[in-house]
């Protein structure tokens, strides 16, 4: 039967059905949040099971978005979805340099991908960052091999590519990093999944 809604009760009817169909399954109240946002956006229950967290990772996301943090994704679709208003009300902003010549020109001259000269640019921002990646294991490589030399110390790492090549091992790599983290464990993910996960953190503080 079709449901008539107001625009305003269509997000909460779909979390309301959503829960609805969680049922009893046990969820972390600290993460509950993220995960639902991500089943919201994707119709995939199975998150409920991929979506892995470090200690207290949603906690630290959100210190570091209250203390104005930026966040970096490595697509400009990632970046289109992020709540942009909540972020700048809370002092930080979103970065993408995919599409930038100078990272274009030097991934071509040192043959890596632009999303891991994107990272490296990243890296010699001065504001702390959280690292929204949804589609590129090279980003999350970098990130690794960034922290390994310490040139970097993420506020948070969202490592939730997908596809094929280099996905799981990048995602496993994260896993062992001291970085707080909220990884997409498997082969599943997305620029929508990372900018999910940004935006379930920033709803938290507002709207």
């Amino acid at each position: 039967m079709i449901q008539y809604l107001k625009p305003m009760e269509i997000e909460q009817r779909s979390f309301e059905i959503l829960s609805e169909l969680l049922g009893d399954r046990p969820l972390d109240p600290e993460n509950a949040p993220v995960i639902k946002r991500v089943i919201h956006t994707t119709a995939d229950f199975e998150y409920a099971d991929n979506l892995v967290f470090s200690p207290h990772a949603v906690r630290k996301g959100l210190k570091a978005l209250r203390a104005g943090c930026d966040i970096v994704t490595d697509t400009q679709m990632a970046k289109a979805g992020i709540n942009k208003g909540v972020l700048s009300r809370l002092g930080g902003t979103v970065h993408c340099f995919i599409s930038d010549p100078e990272v274009a020109k030097e991934a071509k001259e040192r043959g890596i991908t632009r999303a891991a000269v994107s990272m490296e640019k990243a890296a010699a921002l001065e504001k702390p960052c959280i690292f929204a990646i949804g589609n590129a294991p090279t980003a999350l490589l970098a990130l690794h091999s960034l922290m390994e030399e310490g040139r970097l110390s993420p506020a948070l790492i969202i490592g939730v590519p997908v596809g094929f090549v280099n996905v799981v091992e990048s995602k496993e790599q994260i896993l062992t990093s001291p970085a707080p983290y909220i990884v997409a464990r498997g082969r599943k993910g997305g620029s929508n999944v990372a900018a999910a996960i940004c935006n379930a953190l920033l709803y938290q503080i507002g709207r």
